[in-house]
């Protein structure tokens, strides 16, 4: 185990370094935004709690808040919360100019997401059909410049 590494009591690795509100590290001692629990919530919570990250432009935040939720869930949901998350990434990316590995995201969440509208599991009020759609726009889109948090349906 390396010392360089912020570790908690058990041994797993835990970010205590600042990050911008992209996910970006800033160097120790620098302000950045407000770190995210790694405890899962519940299923309307996280997707409340991952809207208001959104629309804070704070993507990667909202990624940890879906991946808590999907490390945590039930084996029949995780297509769904690890599809949010990969999509939160991905606009993580494309808000970082990181077009190529933006789309490689999303197409990986519109995957899942696809596969778990297909099995009839709840949705928890998200427009599923809505965010593949939006989805497929992006990787349909030869220049997909600008934000994609303008007009994301999350």
């Amino acid at each position: 185990m390396s010392s360089d590494r912020d570790r908690d009591a058990y041994g797993r690795a835990r970010q205590a370094r600042p990050r911008d509100k992209l996910g970006r590290p800033l160097p120790y001692g620098s302000a950045g935004v407000e770190p995210i629990s790694e405890d899962p919530l519940p299923p309307i919570e996280t997707i409340r709690y991952a809207r208001e990250l959104l629309n804070q432009g704070r993507p990667f935040s909202a990624h940890e808040v879906y991946e808590a939720r999907w490390k945590s869930g039930p084996e029949a949901e995780r297509d769904l919360w690890q599809g949010l998350a990969q999509l939160c990434v991905g606009i993580t990316h494309a808000e970082r100019g990181n077009r190529n590995g933006a789309l490689r995201l999303i197409g990986r969440a519109r995957g899942r997401l696809e596969r778990y509208v297909q099995t009839g599991q709840p949705s928890y009020g998200l427009p599923l059909a809505e965010i593949v759609d939006w989805i497929r726009s992006r990787e349909n889109t030869a220049d997909a410049a600008g934000s994609w948090l303008d007009d994301q349906p999350l």
